[in-house]
């Protein structure tokens, strides 16, 4: 199961544009919401209803933890108390996290990016405390996924399909998508 995270003001092609991949792959994923409300409006003013709110997810079962960035959207996740043990927990348990854009700043401020290399949307590189900075569009370091921006947000789905499901079930999602690699 992985657990999409939404705050007021989330990036809305960074969620939908990975949650989209994944589902494609017949991955089993929810949209979460971290408001104490189904219904989320993001950045650009599109409300969207999230599958569950984060008070009814079932955080400590998830083979991944995902998180949009957007603004305020990043700030908005960071505040919430439920969620920042979830990514701790998850960690310890050396299971999967993702994050696109400025969300990894959540990350790093959380230490989750000690010693691993990750990347960001320019300008949050140094919210990512003790990690290696690459300005790669999408970076894995051993359970910890990063990427760039909403320009990358369907690589990254690419990637975690295939972190989760194997290069073949990638390859397969790219040809359905019309992914450039393909042209």
């Amino acid at each position: 199961m992985i657990l999409a995270f939404m705050a007021e003001g989330f990036e809305e092609v960074e969620l939908l544009g990975v949650v989209d991949v994944l589902r494609r792959a017949k991955a089993e994923v929810y949209t979460v919401s971290v408001t104490g409300e189904r219904d989320v409006t993001s950045s650009h003013g599109v409300t969207i209803r999230a599958d569950m709110r984060i008070e009814d997810a079932p955080l400590s079962g998830a083979e991944l933890l995902f998180l949009p960035g957007g603004m305020p959207g990043t700030l908005n996740l960071e505040k919430n108390l439920l969620l920042r043990q979830a990514l701790l927990d998850q960690n310890d348990a050396g299971r999967r996290i993702a994050a696109i854009c400025a969300a990894p700043s959540v990350l790093g401020h959380l230490g989750i990016l000690m010693n691993k290399r990750a990347t960001c949307f320019p300008g949050f590189e140094g919210a990512l405390l003790g990690a290696d900075y690459t300005s790669k569009g999408v970076v894995t370091d051993r359970n910890v996924t990063t990427a760039r921006g909403m320009g990358f947000a369907v690589d990254l789905g690419i990637e975690l399909v295939k972190l989760l499901f194997g290069k073949d079930k990638a390859e397969e999602v790219k040809i359905k998508l019309q992914h450039p690699d393909y042209q």
